[in-house]
């Protein structure tokens, strides 16, 4: 490698400020005698130096880290540069792929003056070349793989999340779940989660509430209509089976290459509440099944969350501390998770504080939050000899202010880096090409058929026409009884009728009747107009449950 030369103190924001934060200095933060991902090359005052590279090592990929930016400034490629990289090494990647444009990594870019002038700029020896790659779709809106989760596995917090719950109706919809678990009724989908919260506020499912604690129907009816509006938006398509198993995440390819799993989320871009808090499952589940391994020499796993603002706006506090707790740990898993949002002040502190590497593209200042915004940005990073308000106002397109930690996980010095050009397609691969990966994949059988088995719909379902049932055989049989009391009351008036026709004195109903308390009771009219009025009742109102007319209408 070429040592860069030692500049003098210069007024250029892209420069050190004065020779004891030189290039040579910041040149040497970045001599990693280990593997390495190659970021790009140090810049002195614009002037890129190819013997000067900034890189982070790969044994400290699993310590997270953020790729910030405004909008245009190269967030994208710097993702897939990463990605590139990270599979070259036999690390699988997860994208979330928000706009399409990473869909391009699986086959090779294509050159030009552009590419070729970047790659001598930074010293790259650029060649095309496409990576292996599966494809994904939230529920299969899109194109991809579908990938589907079942609403037990989702649970209460995320769930509540995306349905916009408060913290009183969050502990009422895991009071939901609790039941559901107790019971045995698996919550496949959202049409079982409507099933089951309907029959805990109906009079048999406030008995069996009672040892547990209780659900208002107030909070009820509001889980039921935000649960509804969730349907309607077209969420049912995400909630079912069969449910993705994330070990598919960790995959390497024959040649050893690690796979990159990219996640379509065009389709679904109208609803970004659902995508991020869909992500956090994902990452949830992994953490949930990954054994613990420390640090290794290179991750199982590196997670790219992207619009991760999304993830945090309006979250409770108890959700936030599950994020920051699971972050925090699934590094001893051998997971990396780099968050991708536009100022780093839209990752809560203490997710932030938990990420040691740092790619941070221009910034702009056009308005007093927009200074507000890059003044919090510059705080974050460690001191330099940089003015990084005015470098991170001035940046190029692919240009970035890099800061990571080094094999022994102190931060490097914060370096001004134009950054490398990807290998492969800098662009969307197209929907038929897509469409054609997603189908040729051994994953596409496996899940791309739904499945409706029984579960706590069908369960619930098939109890209440039972008891309805039950009920209207009851009813019968009570219409039966009277019509036979009926007959019989007739053959005595007939008979008593008969006796005082021969001049025999009758033997008094009222008499018989009165022989004990119950047959007195049983006797009045206010007693038979009451079990007709009810009888009556009941079977309209089991007619029409049973036909699938109104009742089951109004649920």
């Amino acid at each position: 490698m070429t040592e860069p030369e030692q500049p003098t103190p210069s007024a250029d924001p892209s420069g050190p400020a004065d020779p004891s934060g030189g290039l040579r200095q910041i040149a040497s933060g970045y001599a990693f005698p280990g593997p390495a991902l190659e970021l790009g090359a140090l810049l002195d005052g614009g002037r890129c130096l190819p013997g000067a590279p900034v890189r982070i090592p790969l044994g400290m990929l699993n310590r997270h880290g953020l790729v910030a930016g405004a909008t245009g400034t190269g967030k994208t490629k710097t993702l897939q540069l990463l990605a590139e990289q990270l599979s070259s090494n036999g690390v699988p990647v997860f994208l979330a792929d928000m706009k399409g444009d990473l869909s391009g990594i699986a086959a090779p870019g294509q050159g030009g003056e552009k590419v070729e002038e970047r790659a001598a700029q930074v010293g790259q020896d650029w060649h095309a070349g496409g990576f292996p790659a599966e494809f994904y779709a939230l529920g299969g809106i899109g194109h991809g793989i579908p990938v589907r989760a079942t609403v037990t596995d989702f649970g209460p917090m995320l769930l509540s999340k995306v349905l916009q719950l408060n913290r009183t109706q969050e502990q009422s919809l895991g009071l939901v779940f609790h039941y559901a678990d107790a019971k045995g009724l698996e919550l496949v989908d959202l049409k079982d989660l409507r099933a089951v919260v309907a029959f805990l506020v109906s009079d048999p499912g406030k008995v069996e509430l009672k040892g547990i604690g209780g659900l208002s129907t107030a909070t009820a009816g509001v889980i039921l209509r935000a649960v509804t509006l969730f349907e309607q938006q077209g969420a049912s398509d995400f909630f079912g089976e069969p449910e993705f198993d994330t070990g598919e995440l960790l995959r390497t390819a024959p040649d050893g290459r690690g796979v990159v799993s990219v996640l379509e989320l065009p389709g679904v871009q109208d609803r970004p509440r659902l995508f991020s808090t869909f992500l956090m499952w994902l990452l949830a589940d992994l953490y949930a099944d990954l054994p613990e391994v420390g640090d290794l020499g290179r991750p199982k796993l590196v997670f790219f969350f992207d619009e991760a603002h999304l993830l945090f706006n309006g979250a409770s506090k108890a959700f936030l501390e599950a994020v920051t707790r699971t972050v925090r740990l699934i590094r001893s898993k051998g997971v990396g998770v780099f968050f991708v949002t536009q100022t780093p002040s839209d990752v809560p502190g203490d997710v932030l504080g938990q990420l040691g590497n740092r790619v941070q593209h221009a910034l702009r200042a056009f308005t007093p939050d927009d200074a507000r915004a890059l003044k919090a940005t510059v705080r974050t990073f460690p001191d330099s000899a940089y003015d990084l308000e005015e470098v991170l106002t001035s940046l190029g397109t692919g240009e970035a202010v890099v800061t990571v930690l080094n094999e022994s996980g102190a931060p490097t010095p914060v370096a001004v880096t134009r950054l490398r050009a990807p290998q492969s397609l800098m662009g969307p691969l197209g929907d038929t090409g897509l469409d054609a990966a997603a189908r040729s994949s051994v994953l596409y059988p496996r899940y791309a058929q739904a499945v409706d088995r029984e579960s706590a719909y069908e369960r619930l379902t098939a109890e209440q026409q039972a008891a309805e049932e039950s009920a209207l055989r009851a009813a019968r049989e009570a219409d039966a009884a009277r019509e036979a009391d009926a007959a019989r009351e007739a053959e005595e008036a007939a008979r008593e009728a008969e006796e005082a026709a021969r001049g025999a004195e009758p033997a008094s109903r009222t008499s018989r009747r009165a022989d004990s308390p119950a047959g007195q009771g049983m006797g009045s009219g206010l007693f038979t107009s009451l079990a007709r009025s009810v009888g009556t009742q009941l079977g309209r109102e089991i007619s029409r449950s049973l036909f699938g007319t109104a009742r089951r209408r109004r649920r």
